[in-house]
């Protein structure tokens, strides 16, 4: 089937500058915040149900709209949404940052989480539709997954510089600059191509079954974390979340424009990356989350220290993204990049596992590098995999599910994780105490001991979760390497093209 490969943009490198930049800040925020939540929280003077909300209203914002985000870049336009995203994402960030109540600073973060669906699809299908050469493409979207990967450790590095040397507000504030620049390039260098618009009216029914079921999804694990896995509300709304889900695919199937075209997910190239990256996201937020409380509850690090503590995965992640994965993308299947990459990243968390009381960074050190090469080594093809050979119509999307799958990935790992954390340490607590009488400093080891025995057990599921992801790449995928340049099969729609993604 011949294909005609549309000329290129002069200033789409510029352009990726200013996509990677706004991505940037997307993927900071994720963790910067969570940085300076306690500070914020004794400034406003806010309790610890009300913390929690201020992590769920973003997440549940962001997780439940990115579809809807995705469809109305391909509708609305993709420069138009990006921009409209970055100025609100922006604005909400400022109002976080003046935040003189809970309320005003939980509302800023669902706002945030509303532009953020709407900035992250855009994003992601700018470059799908403007970079069209393989090889080019293969090396803007390796930049691209360093960003997207690497982010969320350089926002605990600027989280801990911010809280701890200027004011827990300005991991808000920080975002209006990124923001400036970003809106400032996208008007000067980016262009959209024409005829990569989609046409169609937009799915009401669609938008409000996948978004209320994602919502409910997100905050059924949410629950499971505070209330328990059997309580009567995260029950419920795990079911909610079933029935309106299953509810989204049968509307999806009967009506003429759908939000997401099965064909988008039934490719078990894209539905298997989905698929593996949020298995894989799982496996990074047991990572994320227990050794950074580790660095700092038991190995006494500050928050700037255990940000630079984090600094050579994303050297690795780096070096994994743009060396190796965009150097090979267009030679080899994906899937021999994307097995041995999360299969080298789970031998990282595997050293995690081992950690004491009193282990030194010498043990992290190797484990760290291990981690971030594996997933700079997966990601960048998995990524690219999950727009293999869509439509340009459904560029958004596609975009948008690569998000999706990330986020509900990341739900379900801060939730199970710390559910089977928290279970661990109570037990070994349980197991091991010590008489009343014991001496203090006996009693605080002992503590010490639960803790991280709770940290490593998260921590050996989260190695079986990158195992599982590293298995899914290696049997159902099979895209990607030389297809990446020859395009598709004439058995393919005359619309579907080789389009990648981050």
């Amino acid at each position: 089937m011949s294909q005609t490969v549309p000329q290129a943009d002069p200033r789409r490198w510029q352009a990726l500058g200013f996509i990677a930049l706004a991505q940037l800040m997307v993927v900071l925020d994720a963790t910067i915040v969570n940085i300076a939540l306690p500070s914020a929280q004794h400034s406003l003077g806010f309790s610890d149900t009300n913390r929690q909300w201020v992590i769920t209203a973003y997440a549940l914002a962001f997780g439940g709209l990115l579809l809807f985000g995705g469809r109305i870049s391909d509708l609305w336009g993709r420069r138009r949404t990006f921009m409209t995203g970055l100025v609100g994402f922006a604005t909400a960030s400022a109002i976080g940052g003046a935040a003189q109540s809970t309320g005003m600073l939980i509302g800023a973060r669902a706002f945030q989480g509303i532009f953020g669906a709407l900035l992250a699809p855009a994003a992601l299908s700018l470059l799908t539709v403007m970079f069209t050469e393989p090889k080019e493409r293969a090396k803007a979207f390796g930049i691209y997954g360093a960003v997207a990967g690497g982010g969320g450790a350089i926002g605990l590095i600027l989280g801990g510089v911010l809280t701890e040397y200027l004011n827990w507000r300005w991991t808000f504030l920080i975002n209006v600059p990124f923001a400036i620049v970003a809106v400032l390039g996208a008007v000067m260098v980016i262009r959209e191509p024409e005829g990569t618009r989609n046409r169609n009216k937009l799915d009401i029914p669609g938008v409000l079954l996948v978004s209320s079921g994602l919502v409910s999804l997100v905050y059924g694990f949410t629950k499971a974390s505070t209330d328990g896995w059997t309580s009567g509300v995260t029950i419920g709304l795990f079911i909610a979340a079933a029935v309106l889900l299953i509810a989204f695919v049968v509307v999806e199937n009967l009506v003429s424009a759908p939000l997401l075209p099965m064909r988008v997910v039934m490719d078990r190239n894209r539905g298997g990356a989905y698929l593996a990256l949020g298995l894989a996201v799982i496996g990074m937020f047991g990572l994320f989350l227990f050794l950074t409380y580790y660095m700092q509850t038991i190995l006494g690090y500050t928050p700037v220290t255990t940000g630079v503590a984090f600094l050579p995965m994303v050297a690795a992640m780096i070096t994994g993204s743009t060396q190796i994965g965009a150097r090979l993308m267009n030679r080899v299947q994906a899937r021999w990049l994307m097995g041995p990459g999360f299969v080298v990243a789970a031998a990282g968390m595997l050293i995690f596992t081992q950690i004491k009381v009193d282990s030194s960074y010498a043990l992290l050190l190797p484990g760290l590098i291990l981690m971030g090469l594996g997933m700079g080594t997966a990601f960048m093809p998995a990524m690219s995999l999950a727009t293999f050979r869509v439509r340009p119509t459904d560029a958004g999307v596609a975009s948008a599910m690569v998000n999706t799958s990330q986020q509900v990935g990341g739900a379900i790992g801060t939730a199970a994780l710390s559910t089977v954390a928290t279970s661990a340490t109570t037990a070994f607590a349980k197991a091991h105490a010590l008489a009343q009488t014991a001496p203090a400093k006996a009693q605080m080891l002992v503590k010490a001991e639960a803790a991280v025995h709770g940290f490593a057990t998260a921590i050996w599921w989260s190695f079986g979760f990158l195992l599982v992801s590293a298995a899914i790449s290696l049997v159902l995928l099979n895209g990607g390497g030389k297809s990446n340049v020859v395009g598709g099969s004439d058995t393919d729609a005359a619309a579907d093209v080789p389009v990648m993604a981050h």
